[in-house]
């Protein structure tokens, strides 16, 4: 409606201020919005980035938790091999290009055992740590060390066939391993 004066009034019933205050409650309901999207989409992203770390956690914790149960099953079979009075302990004493290199194997003749090495250097690419038995014959391979990055290394070893053995080396071979003793002894048994 308009005024006498040519002002627009507004319609009988209505009050002046309602126009503003819807287009006053538009806009805040727009910023809002916006402000409700802003923010949600930082939370998700936020929300991602914990996800991936906690999935990353939870598999290192599962990684961990292999490996202690691996130690465990370890340090089980060693109990078990020094419980029976022919096993024995042999030493490990570092040789050649590893002379800091020290060792262990816990040897039964009927059952195998278990090698445990220390302070080995870490290989050069495409090389590896082989362990040997000795004893009547060649050299028999009893399989290659893996290394961590504090040059510690432990492995089952299988009984050897029926020959006896008298002692250990640990040779420097190539990385998949050779059929017989080719690189410099880093280890040995005396």
């Amino acid at each position: 409606m308009t005024s006498p004066d040519g002002s627009r009034r507004p319609p009988p019933g209505r009050p002046a201020w309602l126009p503003w205050a819807a287009a006053t409650a538009a806009i805040a309901v727009a910023a809002a919005m916006l402000t409700g999207g802003f923010v949600a989409t930082r939370y998700e992203a936020r929300l991602g980035v914990m996800a991936r770390q906690v999935a990353a956690e939870r598999e290192r914790l599962r990684d961990s938790e292999a490996a202690l149960r691996e130690q465990v099953a370890v340090q089980r079979g060693v109990s078990e091999l020094l419980r029976d009075a022919t096993t024995r302990v042999v030493e490990l004493h570092g040789t050649g290009p590893a002379p800091e290199a020290t060792g262990r194997v816990i040897w039964n003749a009927r059952a195998g055992g278990h090698v445990f090495v220390a302070n080995l250097p870490p290989t050069l690419p495409g090389q590896g740590y082989q362990i040997w038995t000795v004893g009547e014959g060649p050299p028999r391979s009893a399989g290659m060390l893996r290394i961590d990055a504090s040059g510690r290394a432990a492995l089952r070893v299988e009984a050897a066939d029926a020959r006896r053995v008298a002692g250990f080396k640990v040779t420097l071979e190539p990385e998949g391993g050779a059929p017989a003793p080719t690189g410099d002894t880093v280890l040995v048994s005396r």
